[in-house]
């Protein structure tokens, strides 16, 4: 016999039963009114309540065995707009959610210092802007240390607001960074002596820096002043795969630095970690699988993302463009979302309409933290957590382009976490979330594919 025969079968036993259990009580409640009237109201009531609940078990059992399906409310929050469209109600809801990658491993060298190639020289610098700069302000200093086989001096973290300044160990473990480069390049928290302006040279260092920029114009000056510090510049956003198959010194020590050395101080990943926890547990109904989605209102200010730029494709979505986007690749209203938001804003209302378990991290972080680690007058910390969670979803969604985008990307591909879908309009009804992976996955070229392999 058919599963379905078997299901129907079993449904109607169901109700047999029940509309005999229920003749049994309406036979005996009419024996009772008849031997004493004054029960007529509490046996009309015992009556009214099982009808009630006959229809409850009814539409529970069947609703329990239907199809599981997406729907949209019958009045669309986008009704009378462009977005008038509807998706369709029957969508593959594991396809949504990739399983992750087959496992890479490291495939870069740790070059060993010789004794020969140390000198006296420091070199230092500061983590500025936001954690997606840190991950090569990091490798490039480290690079350049190497090369130069100068001391490297623990950097401060400057944020992009005045006053905004912390110690490294204020929000990275300092003690795994420096054993994670034990025999690369020294690293020490203080220099042993005192470095001024008559004895330092300031340089500018671009992002991802090579070995001949480091001895034209680095180089010159460190053996000049003795002492160098740097200040990187980011003159493009290219985190695109190096093409050479053999790897230099150079790109083992990059790679090293940047996925290999930078990890959250103890107290900042257990915020972050509890925060994965909690959308985990809001998540259920995908399995404990969440989107994580970068959209800051000010920087879509910013970018004016309502026209598209010179190339012709547009660098930013708003909240309604996100919301239509995953509607129409088949995320369903109970998707749960997480915003980079820093604090709610009016004009996130239209995504939170489509999917109501949408939050910033004000209400998902625990209370006893909130005043420790939200902070818009210093807001690294919540940048630094923002990037972590990025990283660590299920699925990412880059409403603005860039380095966020960029080294997000890179850690998850390290992790095996490709499921990056990049936004863009989408003229039908629907559509599959795979014609929208991110080409730093589909094409590897990303600079991470030139350190795991």
């Amino acid at each position: 016999m058919m599963r379905s025969e078997r299901e129907d079968d079993h449904k109607d036993t169901k109700k047999e039963q029940f509309r005999s259990n229920w003749a049994l009580i309406v036979v005996k409640w009419v024996s009772s009114v008849v031997a004493d009237p004054r029960q007529i109201l509490a046996g009309f009531l015992t009556v009214t309540m099982f009808v009630m609940l006959a229809h409850m078990i009814r539409r529970e059992h069947f609703s329990s065995h239907s199809q599981v399906k997406i729907s949209t409310p019958q009045k669309d929050p986008f009704e009378g707009s462009k977005f008038d469209e509807q998706i369709d109600e029957t969508v593959d809801i594991k396809g949504l959610w990739a399983d992750d990658a087959p496992k890479l491993k490291p495939c870069w060298t740790k070059p060993s210092l010789k004794k020969s190639d140390e000198s006296d020289g420091y070199v230092t610098f500061s983590l500025t802007e936001g954690p997606e700069y840190h991950i090569s302000q990091i490798a490039d200093a480290v690079v350049v240390a190497r090369s130069l086989g100068a001391i490297l001096v623990l950097p401060d973290i400057r944020g992009s607001k005045l006053g905004d300044k912390r110690d490294f160990e204020d929000v990275y473990d300092a003690t795994k960074f420096i054993q994670s480069l034990n025999r690369v390049v020294r690293v020490v928290k203080e220099p042993s002596t005192k470095i001024s302006a008559k004895n330092l040279a300031v340089v500018k260092v671009p992002a991802r820096v090579t070995k001949d920029y480091v001895t034209k114009h680095i180089e010159p000056e460190f053996l000049k002043k003795g002492n160098v510090r740097l200040a990187t510049y980011f003159p493009s956003v290219n985190m695109e795969k190096t093409n050479n198959n053999h790897k230099s010194d150079v790109d083992s020590v990059a790679c090293m630095a940047m996925f290999g050395s930078l990890e959250l101080k103890p107290a900042v990943r257990g915020v972050v970690d509890s925060m994965l926890e909690r959308f985990r547990t809001l998540s259920l109904k995908s399995d404990g699988r969440f989107i994580a989605v970068d959209l800051r209102v000010d920087v879509l200010e910013k970018k004016g993302c309502e026209e598209p730029s010179s190339s012709g494709s547009k660098s930013c979505f708003d909240a309604n463009e996100i919301a239509l986007f995953l509607r129409k690749i088949g995320y369903g209203k109970d998707t749960t979302i997480y915003l980079t938001q820093p604090r709610w804003n009016n004009s996130l209302s239209a995504l939170k309409e489509i999917f109501p378990n949408t939050y910033t991290k004000e209400a998902i972080m625990p209370l006893d933290k909130k005043e420790q680690f939200l902070n818009l007058e210093a807001p690294t910390i919540e940048e630094v957590i923002d990037f972590h969670i990025c990283s660590e979803s299920d699925v990412f969604v880059p409403a603005i382009s860039g380095l966020f985008y960029a080294n997000v990307a890179g850690k998850r591909i390290a992790s095996r976490k490709t499921q990056i879908l990049v936004p863009d309009d989408i003229s039908g009804s629907s559509a599959s979330p795979d014609q929208y992976i991110s080409q730093y996955v589909t094409k590897k070229n990303h600079f991470a594919y030139s350190c795991f392999c």
